[in-house]
């Protein structure tokens, strides 16, 4: 699914409404309806519910909105901020309200006093377009919806939020419990700040024409299910171990050896052909008891890996998880990025000795994929000024070193050297937890060894991960969830893609 601007929303609106053709009053209309059902999908009981609506289009929206729910019986109210600065199709939409709906007109902050508490509160204040932050009676009408208690439903995005630019927290933004979005998701929604308003995003067809939106080429991209299913290579009948590659992985110390299990054992049920575990002499014994269908290769080091084994029977190569950053660490990971030019996956401590050595980033293969939490990727780049600064700073790293950056959190983005985003769409708090991050780089590395191009790679496996952990809280809460469930889930993940 693509992320446009807001500004290429606003053009595939106008092209709809010429090229359906359909006037813009009745793509208002199909939009509400939308809403309206989605809504009435919530199955919640409540004795009253208040529209909270701007003048312009989206409270045009809240309108129609109003009015389908009182046909659907629903006992509904209307607040209205300033209706005489109103649109022509908010007009139009004031006009076919049914007589006897209860309408509060707001025009100043001595309005908003009179307004009763309602249990479930709809907003349409502001649309995607707001540039600036709002100021006057919007800013107490939202400051007046977020002290309300009530359960909260955004109409495509929270008032006051900006559509693609950032939100400084002093800012008047509705913090929603739902948000539905129109046709996309808004680039806004994937920044950690302004994300955390949302509440669950839930995206509404309204029927833009698909030939508009094939014409688009974003930059941004949320990666679903459809994605994923289209990302993913079928197993051939007469195909072997050899055909799914060699993985060599490097990774453990003394005392952290499980990293290295939980990276291994996340490869081979991603379908990597053939794996072998380069690890220090305290960790073989581990490996080769807990990971029966992997090879080891002993290091001459003791408790940290600090040589490397002969590299040319290997097709893929990861490094990082529980490696330490010891001086002789250090000096292996020197001389493997000397050694190896081909795409690797780097996490963990391996981040973390590049992220000291401007030279060894320079060192790193065309192709690449780092796997970094915010901390780790603040160590590579240094400091940013807000999420949206954060974002601009990885697009510049993919390209200045040729790399895919696999920037963890909710919604993990991915950039790759072509200055394109794609944020996932799978994952859960429960996800939270210790080594989750060595079972990514085991998926992402697995799948580059079977012969995916690296962007696809890190796409297709960061959706994998997060749907093995949304497939556990079918049967548990989020608390329960440990990094080895996330493995165990893998199966159902790709069968889902089936």
């Amino acid at each position: 699914m693509i992320v446009p601007s807001i500004e290429e929303v606003r053009k595939l609106d106008q092209l709809t409404i010429e090229n359906e053709p359909i006037p813009s009053i009745d793509l208002m209309e199909r939009a509400s309806r939308g809403f309206c059902e989605r809504f009435l999908d919530l199955e919640m009981t409540w004795e009253s519910i208040l529209v909270v609506c701007g003048p312009g289009n989206n409270g045009g929206d809240g309108l129609a909105i109003a009015r389908i729910l009182h046909e659907r019986s629903l006992n509904v109210d209307i607040s209205i901020i300033n209706p005489k600065k109103g649109t022509e199709d908010f007009k139009i939409n004031l006009n076919r309200l049914p007589k006897g709906m209860k309408i509060y007109e707001i025009n100043g902050a001595e309005g908003l006093k009179d307004l009763p508490k309602y249990p479930c509160v709809i907003d349409g204040i502001f649309g995607s377009g707001l540039s600036r932050a709002a100021g006057g009676v919007y800013k107490e009408a939202i400051d007046w919806i977020n002290d309300s208690g009530a359960l909260v439903v955004s109409i495509d995005i929270p008032s006051g939020m900006f559509g693609d630019n950032a939100n400084i927290s002093s800012d008047p933004i509705v913090k929603a419990d739902h948000t539905f979005s129109f046709q996309f998701p808004k680039l806004s929604f994937f920044m950690p700040y302004q994300g955390s308003l949302c509440g669950k995003v839930s995206i509404i067809d309204i029927g833009i024409l698909e030939k508009e939106i094939a014409k688009l080429e974003p930059k941004y991209k949320f990666f679903d299910l459809n994605d994923a299913r289209h990302a993913r290579r079928k197993r051939k009948k007469f195909s072997h171990k050899g055909s799914y590659g060699h993985g060599l992985l490097i990774s453990g110390s003394k005392g952290k050896m499980g990293a290295a299990a939980l990276a291994g054992r996340a490869a081979l049920r991603s379908g990597i052909g053939l794996l072998t575990i380069h690890a220090p002499k305290a960790g073989v014994a581990v490996l080769q008891e807990t990971l029966n269908e992997a090879m080891v290769s002993e290091d001459r080091g003791e408790d940290a890996i600090i040589s490397l084994p002969d590299l040319e029977k290997f097709d893929v190569l990861a490094v990082g998880p529980g490696l330490g950053t010891g001086a002789g660490t250090t000096d292996m990971m020197a001389e493997l990025l000397k050694e190896w030019n081909s795409p690797m996956v780097i996490d963990a401590d391996g981040l973390n000795i590049i992220s000291g050595s401007p030279e060894l980033i320079k060192m790193i293969p065309q192709g690449t994929i780092l796997t970094p939490h915010p901390g780790e990727f603040r160590r590579l780049v240094g400091n940013w000024e807000d999420d949206y600064d954060r974002m601009e700073k990885q697009k510049e790293f993919s390209r200045k070193y040729n790399a895919i950056v696999v920037l963890k959190g909710a919604n993990t983005a991915v950039t790759d050297p072509g200055g394109n985003i794609c944020f996932n769409s799978t994952g859960n708090p429960g996800m939270a937890t210790a080594g989750s991050g060595d079972v990514l780089t085991g998926i992402i590395f697995g799948l580059l060894a079977q012969g995916y191009e690296p962007d696809e790679a890190a796409c297709l496996g960061v959706f994998l991960h997060g749907l093995s952990g949304d497939l556990f809280l079918e049967q548990s809460g989020p608390e329960g969830l440990i990094a080895s469930d996330l493995i165990e889930n893998l199966g159902r993940s790709f069968s889902e893609l089936s």
